[in-house]
């Protein structure tokens, strides 16, 4: 091969692209709560299932936060409650969301969120009334688990002008109890939490019951009766009615479609690492996972095609 071919190849192989890395970052929510680890979880799933690309976790806010930055193509893939997602597909300003995010579509719908409200024992709280008058953490404000709590109260027929409210994410709301600076937490997360597993480790909880009635009347669909069942937590002896929503998986249609399907298939390939992370996975429901509020991902509905999930 003479200089002048060895230079024209040369010339060639020089503006030839590189191969685009591909990231993926999945948006999760407070350190203490469930969406956290199971987001540690899947990166390790992803890492190993996705070639070349590079997987990231990022704690935030959780829902609202999550959904929000999806949108704006800050993140590949997001946890949410699926009140919120309903909410951020309508554009509901109040709960967040200045306009409808469009871009959003689904990968799966996973276990549900149950809504905790959890007291001291030494607070005299035993029923949603009773919170009345008293310090009350909701969590972070505009949060999925705060939406859930104005929801719940309103239902109840009680504000928040009827409680000393605080805006304050999980783990901070546990050591304000534990040093009687808070009376009670409202935790929207799976059963067994971190946050609160800590908390009844060192002290005498109460869980306050929301009963059926309660939950009929928030008008929700996304609202169902459920329960948090005996001994979940240290000196927990009977099972509380409670509220419960479930949890989704959310992407973007940025997303090429051959990633989320590699996602979708991989997560459910790999749900004992899922439920290694955390219990709350073991409620996971293949033949649920395809039902949405919004428009699937074509690369996740590939998926659930070929498993015989989706018609």
């Amino acid at each position: 091969m003479n200089r002048f071919a060895l230079a024209a190849i040369l010339a060639v192989s020089v503006v030839l692209p590189a191969k685009a890395e591909q990231f993926v970052n999945i948006l999760t929510g407070g350190t203490s709560g469930v969406y956290y680890p199971m987001g540690n979880a899947l990166s390790s799933i992803y890492g190993k299932a996705i070639p070349d690309a590079r997987v990231t976790v990022q704690a935030t806010k959780a829902s609202v936060e999550n959904l929000n930055l999806l949108q704006a193509g800050r993140g590949e893939l997001a946890f949410t409650l699926g009140d919120s997602l309903t909410q951020a597909w309508e554009g509901v300003e109040e709960a967040g969301y200045k306009t409808p995010l469009k871009k959003l579509r689904t990968m799966a719908a996973i276990y549900p969120n149950y809504i905790q409200i959890v007291a001291t024992a030494d607070s005299g709280i035993k029923t949603l009334a009773d919170l009345k008058g008293k310090r009350v953490s909701v969590g972070a404000p505009k949060s999925g688990t705060e939406l859930n709590a104005r929801a719940i109260f309103k239902a109840a027929g009680m504000s928040y002008a009827d409680m000393k409210v605080q805006y304050l994410p999980f783990g901070e709301s546990v050591e304000l109890l534990k040093n009687k600076q808070l009376d009670a937490t409202l935790q929207s997360a799976g059963l067994g939490v971190s946050s609160l597993r800590d908390l009844a480790s060192g002290e005498d909880i109460v869980i306050v019951p929301i009963p059926a009635d309660t939950i009929a009347k928030t008008g929700d669909p996304a609202y169902i009766a459920s329960v948090v069942p005996a001994n979940t937590y240290r000196g927990q002896t009977a099972d509380v009615p409670t509220a419960a929503v479930r949890n989704f998986l959310v992407t973007h249609e940025g997303v090429p479609d051959a990633v989320v399907y590699a996602m979708t298939k991989s997560m459910f390939a790999n749900m004992a690492e899922l439920q290694s992370a955390h219990a709350a996975a073991r409620e996971i429901i293949p033949d649920q996972a395809a039902k949405s509020p919004i428009p699937l991902h074509p690369g996740a509905a590939k998926y659930y095609r070929e498993a015989g999930l989706l018609k």
